[in-house]
This record gives C-alpha cells, structure tokens and sequence, in this order.
C-alpha cells in the first residue's frame, strides 16, 4: 500500500470517529450527563458532556459513514485509490460511539487529576477519542477493522490526528464554538 493510499483509508476509515465531538459542541447543552454529581469533591464529568451532545455527536457520525458507503461506489470510479471496504452497521455505531466514550473518559480523568472543564490535558486531549474508538470498533467488526486498520494506517491515524484536532479545534475557538483552543 502507497502512502497516498494509507492517508485515504486513514482519513476515510476515522473521518466518523473525527466527527462527533465536534458535532457535540454544536448540538451540546441541556442536562449534563453526570447529572452535577461529584466524586471526592469533584464533579464526576462536568458540564461540558451532556447527553444532547453526545446523542447528537453520535448521530452526526454514524450518518457521515452511511454517506460514505452511498458515495463509495461513485468515488471509486472518480479517484485512482482504493477506498476501503464499506462501514458494516457496527463499525457506523462503533467508530462515533467510541469517539465520544473516549471523550468522556477523559473528561473523568481530568475532573480525577484535579484539571478544570477546558484545562489542557496534552496527550489525553488529541488522542482519548482516537483509542477508544478504534478499540471499541475493533471489538464490534473486528473482521473489518483488522482489514482496514492496518499497521501503516493505524501509525498514520495516530500521527494525523493530533494535527487534526488541534487544527479543528483552533477553527472552532476562532469561530467562538469553543472557549478554548485546544
């Protein structure tokens, strides 16, 4: 596989894990998902994980990988690489599901490490998301993602992803959708 081909399915294969949390914060608010409990003094997550979010974070992903087995067929015929095999229903429910699980974990360890709602966390910020989903669908289609998820596209989604969100995140700060930039 050329490297221009691990970028495509990279970026193909996670764009509905890259998806819902930004989605998340534009169909976030309302009751948050901890329901204000604390634990040791702290709040559980905080306000910035609500179930709104979250449904709608989910929803926007799983939507975007249906969308992207309807153009598959038509993009084959258009571009000069292979795209990978289409999302079965497990992996369209996985890969958002997943992102947003590893967002909330790590919303717990920051409320654990006694970090803020909107306190930089390096490492846990860019790729929670990321480990979470991969693992989670791994588990749920195990038979594609071991087809697609390949040794070079797996270091390649772990390299372009935090350029990835740091970018997306900076954009929506800029845009005033979010209050911090990362």
């Amino acid at each position: 596989m050329d490297i221009v081909a691990v970028l495509v399915t990279a970026f193909w294969a996670m764009l509905p894990a890259y998806v819902p949390n930004n989605a998340a914060v534009l169909t976030g608010g309302g009751p948050p998902i901890d329901g204000g409990r604390t634990w040791g003094g702290r709040r559980l997550l905080g306000d910035g994980k609500t179930w709104r979010g979250t449904v709608g974070g989910i929803a926007a992903g799983a939507v975007l990988a249906l969308l992207l087995n309807a153009v598959r067929p038509t993009l084959d015929e258009l571009i000069a690489v292979e795209l990978p095999a289409a999302f079965p229903l497990a992996a369209v429910v996985a890969l958002p599901t997943g992102a947003l699980l590893g967002d909330i974990l790590a919303s717990f360890l920051k409320r654990r490490t006694g970090r803020e709602r909107g306190a930089a966390f390096p490492g846990v910020d860019q790729l929670d998301f990321v480990v979470v989903s991969l693992a989670l669908t791994a588990v749920a289609a195990p038979g594609w993602f071991g087809a697609t998820f390949t040794l070079p596209v797996l270091a390649t989604v772990l390299v372009i992803t935090p350029l990835l969100h740091v970018s997306t995140n900076v954009i929506a700060y800029k845009l005033s959708l979010k209050s911090e930039p990362w």
